[in-house]
């Protein structure tokens, strides 16, 4: 008896550890689970439906209809559910020697009908169920009790989906540059922030020779896939770093995912730039467009957008154009999620009045993520300020 508890205990460590790795405890109601428990009500022609994960001593509803959101886990229907790991139906609670003196049915809701199916994350736990409910005695069909599953596979597949889409952030995330390139006589500092889980954005910097380059990319689209093709794209610039010519190196990269993209039909808009000592500034912006040098005597220049890009037909060359920075003046280059969260091209004023405030460089990135964040966020956000020394 105790080496089976022992076990029951390591067990429910092991759910309530992956329940808490979902990171979705306590989070807003969202329509791809609501959706399934409006479905599951027509279906089965039932009052209550949920969606119930056990947290400790609670029950918790993602999504539930006729009932609350939360409710003790003693004694509930979904607990004997995830213990035997197995669908579990009742057709008449009163009658059920298990049931019938429940809390459940001697009391609110009066429970008679359940049927539930035990919810599984990637690791095999069962953390919760999803679940149909009566005040009526009821019976499930074969066909019935097949559908039952699909639901709950349904649901499955929508957890494991933040799953896998966290553990892609966090890989996502050590893509980007752990160290800041050496640059002498300036300062930089960066930010990117995705808008659902991963990024299609991403930022880049190192150091080639006495120069270092910066690198602000946005592919078309949101989630895994512009991950996958940023994640390309990135790598693919990296690989032609020691080219010196600019150009060479984006018609490089452009080449390595060209397909890729056409597949996809998608396309990467890129701001490609290596930073001199002398100040200098040479660049190639394909189709980006939002790299701006904020003048340290007042005013912004806006860098031209001339070339192509990456994913569509180039019918000319890339070529790189050149700007100058002089004493205590800002490169900035942001995604276009920060430009419409912050309404469109008249915030450009209003980057140059933050970046012309701010002591530092991380402290710029900083107030323009957050300004950003606290508009109409909808896309992801990216920033990189390159400041060059009086």
């Amino acid at each position: 008896m105790a080496v089976d508890t022992e076990s029951r205990q390591q067990t429910e460590v092991r759910r309530q550890r992956a329940l808490t790795g979902l990171g979705i405890l306590d989070t807003a109601p969202e329509a791809r689970f609501d959706r399934v428990t409006r479905l599951a009500q027509q279906l089965f022609g039932v009052p209550m439906v949920s969606i119930t994960l056990l947290d400790g001593d609670r029950q918790w509803r993602k999504s539930q209809l006729g009932l609350t959101q939360e409710a003790p886990r003693e004694g509930a229907f979904c607990d004997a559910t995830v213990q035997q790991d197995a669908a579990l139906i009742v057709q008449d609670a009163s009658e059920d020697a298990r049931f019938s003196d429940n809390p459940f049915v001697l009391g609110d809701p009066h429970l008679r009908f359940y049927a539930g199916e035990p919810l599984h994350v990637a690791g095999g736990e069962a953390v919760g169920t999803l679940c149909v409910l009566d005040t009526v005695p009821r019976e499930l069909t074969p066909e019935q009790k097949r559908v039952l599953r699909d639901l709950a596979d349904w649901v499955q597949s929508e957890l494991e989906r933040d799953d896998e889409l966290d553990r892609a952030a966090i890989a996502q995330k050590g893509l980007l540059p752990r160290r800041k390139p050496a640059a002498p006589g300036y300062e930089v500092a960066a930010a990117c922030e995705p808008s659902r889980g991963v990024s299609g954005d991403f930022y880049d910097w190192y150091d080639v020779g006495d120069d270092f380059c910066v690198t602000v990319a946005d592919v078309m689209g949101k989630g895994m896939a512009a991950a996958i093709v940023a994640a390309s794209v990135r790598t693919a610039l990296r690989s032609a770093m020691d080219l010196a010519d600019l150009e060479a190196s984006v018609e490089t990269a452009s080449r390595v995912v060209e397909e890729d993209l056409d597949q996809l039909s998608t396309f990467v808009t890129l701001f490609h730039a290596r930073v001199h000592p002398d100040g200098a500034v040479d660049y190639v912006d394909a189709g980006h467009g939002l790299a701006l040098i904020v003048r340290d005597s007042g005013g912004f220049d806006r860098l031209d957008s001339g070339a192509i890009p990456l994913g569509i037909p180039s019918f000319g060359p890339r070529a790189p154009q050149r700007a100058q920075l002089g004493p205590r003046d800002a490169l900035l280059c942001v995604s276009d999620g920060i430009l419409d969260a912050l309404g469109g091209d008249h915030a450009l004023t209003r980057l140059e009045a933050i970046v012309r405030g701010s002591a530092t460089a991380a402290g710029a990135v900083s107030r323009i993520v957050g300004a950003a964040r606290n508009g109409v966020p909808i896309d992801d956000m990216t920033a990189v300020l390159v400041r060059r020394s009086a």
